[in-house]
């Protein structure tokens, strides 16, 4: 058996750092944004969510005038069933059951009709977020965008965060806009 020489020795050394150099030159660069803090943070963002809250409020206010109707009627049952005739107990309860089925039926609507806003209007900033942060992707040189509120990143370089930029210019965006 041949020892290695120098020679084979730096042959190889130099195959491996050529190696190594060719893969650190193909990594592709990567960026982070956390949507959510930009919907947290941000002028357009903090619309959205305080129109979504309004809106909650607002269903849950019908909601509760329901609850309270209810309620009424429950006590008033109770406190008059032994003094109404059958057939004022039967109203009074078919009434009830009314209400009861109204109040559920609301409420499914009210939900649907929340989340069909929160959908849309989650839409229309994350269709503006997107040329934004593309255009901040080329000029920075990037090659891939991440958002941190669904990658599951454990870990990454501060320096790659582009929330703080993207807060920034979306704000611009939206006050250089004509209001609608």
């Amino acid at each position: 058996m041949k020892k290695p020489t120098t020679r084979t020795l730096l042959l190889l050394s130099l195959f491996a750092a050529t190696v190594s150099l060719s893969f650190a030159q193909s990594a592709a660069r990567l960026g982070v944004i956390n949507s959510q803090d930009v919907l947290e943070r941000s002028a357009e963002g903090k619309r959205v969510i305080a129109r979504l809250q309004e809106k909650d409020k607002s269903n849950q206010a019908v909601i509760t005038k329901y609850d309270d109707e209810i309620r009424q009627l429950e006590t008033k049952i109770k406190t008059q069933s032994l003094t109404l005739s059958e057939e004022a107990l039967y109203n009074m309860n078919a009434d009830l059951q009314k209400k009861q089925t109204d109040r559920k039926r609301v409420a499914e609507d009210a939900v649907r009709d929340f989340q069909d806003l929160q959908v849309k209007l989650f839409n229309k900033v994350q269709s503006e977020l997107i040329p934004i942060i593309e255009a901040l992707g080329k000029e920075k040189g990037f090659d891939i965008i991440l958002d941190l509120a669904k990658s599951g990143a454990v870990y990454f370089n501060p320096t790659v965060d582009l929330t703080e930029e993207v807060i920034k210019r979306y704000d611009a965006s939206k006050a250089a806009a004509p209001a609608k």
